[in-house]
């Protein structure tokens, strides 16, 4: 139990509590532009064991994702996802229902693209202050939770959350919208209900 490094450059954090005979639910975290893989699992670490939540954090090749510095495409990062996702599907009991992909900032724009595309992994979509959406297919139905602050001067919320999910609604996507009072962050609160909104029977 507990964090532990990974060679392809990240963390794994396994809850208290974690039984093999019982799956657990598994959270991909992927932090915002210049930050590294303690960033992005410090968005859900304080839940993490009420919760019961197995957390993989990646640290991206660049300052951020490939889709972004690569315009649209995918690349290296992709890859290393895919790896430490089998690694830990592998090594630990995964409940297959309950596989979310979440970020912050670019990080949430990269959880939203890969999250359209393999909607047949992912389930839920915890998206913290996305900037856009550039998803290489659709795969499945997964659910959204996407929050905002309405004083975010990074990415403003009118030229991006509040486009961004009415395309979702609008694809048939299920959203849950949270705007808050606040800058480009992510609060305790909002981490909160969206670890609640994920584990929710």
């Amino acid at each position: 139990m507990g964090l532990r490094p990974l060679e392809a450059g990240g963390y794994l954090y396994v809850p208290a509590g974690y039984g093999a005979r019982r799956p657990a639910p598994l959270v991909l975290l992927l932090h915002g532009a210049g930050e590294d893989a303690r960033d992005g699992l410090a968005l859900l670490r304080q839940q993490a064991d009420g919760a019961g939540l197995i957390l993989l954090a990646l640290s991206s090749r660049g300052p951020t994702w490939d889709l972004i510095l690569g315009r649209g495409r995918y690349g290296h990062d992709v890859a290393a996802i895919d790896e430490a996702l089998d690694q830990t599907f592998s090594s630990y009991a995964v409940d297959p229902g309950r596989v979310a992909v979440g970020g912050y900032s670019d990080g949430a724009s990269y959880a939203v693209s890969l999250g359209i595309s393999n909607g047949d992994l992912f389930g839920h979509v915890l998206a913290f202050s996305p900037g856009f959406m550039a998803p290489a297919g659709r795969v499945g139905s997964p659910r959204h939770f996407v929050s905002h602050g309405t004083r975010d001067r990074w990415l403003p919320i009118d030229r991006t959350s509040r486009r961004l999910v009415p395309e979702l609604e609008g694809a048939g996507y299920e959203v849950r919208y949270r705007e808050f009072d606040g800058p480009h962050v992510v609060p305790p609160s909002i981490a909160q209900e969206a670890v609640a909104w994920f584990t929710a029977p």
